[in-house]
């Protein structure tokens, strides 16, 4: 591996790779008089993540944030504390930034991975193998199992909220341009690519739902309720969890928690962060960062080769 540190005939091995880059850390860590008990510290955060990553064959020089944020999710889900997580986010960034200062390494991937905070649990995300049954096994015959449908196809697809959801009207989506329009936060409008699957749903609850439920023509809302008129919030989380319990999956499902994975999906399959930032609606990818503006063109490049259901 070009620009790693050749400690024996097995160097190319990446256990060799991963305990040999630690090493060198280890060193500069003694040089700057870092404190015993830190370099061990720091030593056993560091060869965990490069076991975490062997078991991947993810080398180091090709370690991506994801892997980094993936890491960190892993040991948040086996119950390790907000302290601790962030103490071993602390070591990876101080590793990747040596190797990046020795030109070992391009970027450091750790730099864009925040710590959870403590007293907040991670977002709750559901996998691919999940949305995928959940949303396959919604009924599809009735007009509000027609709407309800498209409701959370569209929900996962685009990554909306609840209340941009129920602020569609019907020029809202565009099914010929295969993307549609939401209003976010701060009345900030973003066009959103549409997936295939969610595009099915909502023509077919366009051409064969809504017109059973609708019967004044000044009805602009895209999703209305069994009476003909725009649904609330609550009435999408109510929907939402009456849908989960007759598909038995997992309880507790909220609309947010569609986008979350909507979000993860995106970030696992290979979409940078700011393409993310963009098609979520956020001003800022932290609190500290300038809101990006990317075009339409890149947007819809980073959505269909990322997103499970494009």
């Amino acid at each position: 591996m070009s620009g790693l540190p050749s400690t024996s005939g097995e160097a190319d091995d990446r256990e060799s790779d991963w305990h040999s880059l630690v090493a060198l850390y280890e060193r500069d860590l003694r040089a700057a008089s870092a404190a015993d008990r830190t370099v061990r510290a720091y030593r056993r955060d560091l060869l965990q993540f490069g076991e975490w990553c062997e078991e991947r064959a993810v080398e180091p020089s090709r370690v991506k944030h994801r892997d980094v944020r993936l890491f960190a999710a892993s040991l948040s889900a086996d119950g390790m504390s907000p302290a601790t997580v962030a103490r071993k986010l602390a070591s990876l960034r101080g590793m990747f930034g040596f190797l990046r200062r020795t030109g070992r390494v391009a970027q450091n991937p750790a730099d864009l991975v925040s710590a959870p905070k403590a007293g907040r649990k991670l977002p709750r995300v559901m996998t691919v193998d999940q949305i995928d049954a959940l949303l396959e096994s919604l009924p599809f015959d009735t007009p509000l199992e027609m709407r309800d449908r498209a409701m959370f196809e569209l929900a996962y697809s685009s990554g909306l909220r609840s209340e941009e959801l129920v602020d569609l009207d019907l020029d809202s989506v565009d099914l010929d341009g295969m993307s549609v329009r939401a209003i976010g936060k701060g009345s900030r409008h973003r066009q959103i690519p549409l997936g295939g699957p969610a595009a099915e749903a909502v023509s077919t609850w366009l051409d064969r739902g809504r017109p059973e439920l609708v019967s004044s023509p000044s009805e602009r809302a895209l999703f209305v309720s069994r009476s003909g008129r725009r649904l609330s919030t609550s009435d999408v989380a109510r929907r939402l969890a009456v849908r989960v319990r007759q598909a038995a999956a997992s309880a507790g499902i909220s609309p947010h928690d569609l986008r979350h994975s909507f979000a993860t999906h995106l970030l696992e399959g290979g979409a940078d962060l700011r393409s993310i930032q963009e098609l979520l609606g956020h001003s800022s990818i932290s609190t500290t960062q300038v809101y990006t503006h990317l075009d339409s063109a890149r947007l819809r490049d980073a959505y269909s080769g990322s997103h499970p259901r494009a």
